[in-house]
């Protein structure tokens, strides 16, 4: 069974819908799936801004008060804490993920795609790296296997796998992705959102009926 992810780094449901995903997969140790992540930025537009919390930006682009983001991405850790995940927001540098989008697609081509999402996912969510650091994309993905070289050309070079991550996002919104996680199974079912894993476990069964 083939399972594709539209997903964004920057997305804490990404990473939760990731465990939940696993989790349901464990269910299932006798059938083989296939995992492709696909590429989706939540804002193209982002840029660096080492002088803003996560906090205060969210507050800004949502129209709400810097406490009511603190108290949603409060939320949102303890749900991730429900699944193993330690979220420190109060750490996390606002970056644009398309460089890391163009690593990652350099990762599927070495079937490292999952290892790269993870090693990702916890940089910006647990450890509070700056995804907007060469030299950190760099540790980030020789840590998930990748060689130093080949990942260097693709931090120097903006034109490689562009491409790649182009096509993945005007897939997606041909097939009416518009928020993330996004996952399609087999191209019959689709599950939006990180939902409960038995939702999981129960779109897998019907495919294997």
């Amino acid at each position: 069974m083939k399972i594709e992810i539209w997903s964004d780094i920057m997305c804490p449901f990404c990473y939760i819908g990731k465990r939940q995903l696993e989790t349901a997969l464990a269910e299932f140790p006798n059938d083989e799936f296939e995992i492709e992540w696909k590429s989706f930025q939540l804002d193209p537009t982002i840029s660096p801004q080492p002088d803003k919390d996560v906090y205060t930006y969210l507050a800004e682009r949502k129209g709400m008060s810097v406490e009511q983001s603190v108290e949603m991405h409060n939320s949102v850790a303890e749900r991730a804490k429900s699944v193993g995940l330690d979220y420190h927001f109060d750490k996390a540098i606002i970056a644009n993920s398309f460089t890391a989008h163009r690593i990652i697609q350099l990762a599927k081509t070495k079937n490292l795609g999952d290892e790269m999402e993870e090693v990702f996912f916890k940089a910006y969510f647990t450890e509070g790296k700056d995804l907007n650091d060469g030299l950190t994309l760099l540790e980030l993905a020789e840590k998930a296997g990748l060689d130093k070289n080949e990942t260097l050309k693709v931090i120097e070079n903006e034109k490689l796998f562009l491409s790649e991550v182009h096509t993945d996002i005007i897939e997606g919104q041909q097939i009416g992705v518009q928020g993330v996680p996004f996952f399609v199974f087999d191209r019959k079912y689709a599950v939006s959102g990180a939902q409960p894993v038995e939702t999981f476990v129960q779109t897998i069964k019907e495919l294997l009926k």
